[in-house]
């Protein structure tokens, strides 16, 4: 019988409090995350939706208000400061979307991967040399390891910032906005670089951006709202009756452990969705629908029957997400 996989992002009902001239804003407001081992994943949500927060928490540059939060074993609310800076060293990499906090401008490419090598202590000489050499060729920037970054082009600092994010065969990637400062044609492209080095070196990458049309390289995207994970999308791919290979697309509301879910904004928006809502308890599903005039909550439990409307209801429309590809 297998081990049970642990996974390699683990965050139970995380919050992180902001205090600032007596005001407190709540950045994450008990957030529940997983990701696995050689998992790509990509984290999205409008700006102060708090997911640059989380990213901050796992990359070990701040800390959690309350729950839980941990990377590759590493409990980050317990970690002392030594701990967390081999952590933030060995452990993880980090890409920011900014080149000029990737790239020192004055070093080369592989000036720049060998000085986070230095650093660490870990690879020297002729290993250190090859592991550059094999990062370069992944990225696929290999003859430019001898250009300073105002020497590249954007697209190529990127990629080369991921390999100096990888120079230490960190276990995590972590991507903040890693296309924010690409066109479009740029960032697919450099998404695609990330994905090829999730697939050849297994490292679970946790990519945030604003941009929804990350999602599209990914198999799993978690949507952020309100400092909480509120929807997941899974792609996979599969064989139709004719043969056909045909990309699958499905959305699931996270119910949180006392039974809250947030429904996706577009539903609640379709059916002018408001205050309240009707329930419904049916054999295999809940049904949902406006709440209307002056119902009770007591009046709305029933199922079946003539009191649903004609119109499409937010309970056919989650009922669909589940087997159709979202909008």
């Amino acid at each position: 019988m297998a081990e049970p996989t642990h996974p390699h992002i683990l965050c139970n009902d995380l919050v992180r409090i902001f205090t600032a001239d007596g005001v407190e804003v709540q950045a994450l407001q008990g957030l529940n995350l997983r990701v696995d081992p050689g998992e790509m994943v990509a984290v999205v949500g409008a700006s102060g939706s708090g997911k640059s927060t989380l990213l901050t928490i796992l990359s070990g540059l701040d800390t959690a208000t309350a729950g839980s939060a941990s990377v590759a074993g590493h409990d980050l609310l317990a970690m002392r400061s030594r701990e967390r800076v081999e952590y933030r060293r060995r452990t993880v990499g980090f890409v920011w979307q900014q080149t000029s906090r990737n790239l020192l401008p004055y070093l080369t490419a592989a000036e720049n991967i060998a000085l986070a090598m230095n650093v660490a202590g870990t690879l020297r000489g002729a290993a250190r040399a090859a592991r550059i050499d094999e990062l370069l060729g992944l990225l696929q920037v290999g003859e430019f390891g001898d250009r300073r970054p105002p020497e590249l082009s954007g697209g190529q600092q990127q990629r080369v910032a991921i390999a100096v994010a990888l120079a230490n065969s960190p276990l995590v990637l972590l991507a903040d906005e890693p296309t924010g400062e690409l066109d479009e044609a740029t960032s697919a492209s450099v998404l695609e670089a990330m994905r090829s080095v999730n697939e050849e070196l297994g490292v679970t990458t946790l990519i945030v951006t604003h941009d929804p049309t990350v999602s599209e390289h990914v198999r799993r995207t978690v949507q952020i709202r309100d400092g909480r994970t509120s929807t997941e999308v899974l792609r996979s791919t599969r064989i139709d009756e004719h043969g056909t290979e045909e990309h699958v697309a499905e959305e699931f509301a996270v119910l949180d452990r006392v039974g809250r879910l947030q429904l996706p904004h577009e539903f609640v928006q379709r059916l002018d969705l408001r205050d309240r809502v009707r329930l419904a308890l049916e054999p295999d599903h809940v049904g949902i629908w406006p709440g209307g005039g002056g119902t009770s909550a007591g009046e709305a439990g029933t199922t079946g029957g003539g009191g649903e409307p004609e119109a499409d209801t937010a309970a056919d429309a989650a009922d669909r997400s589940t087997h159709e590809e979202p909008r």
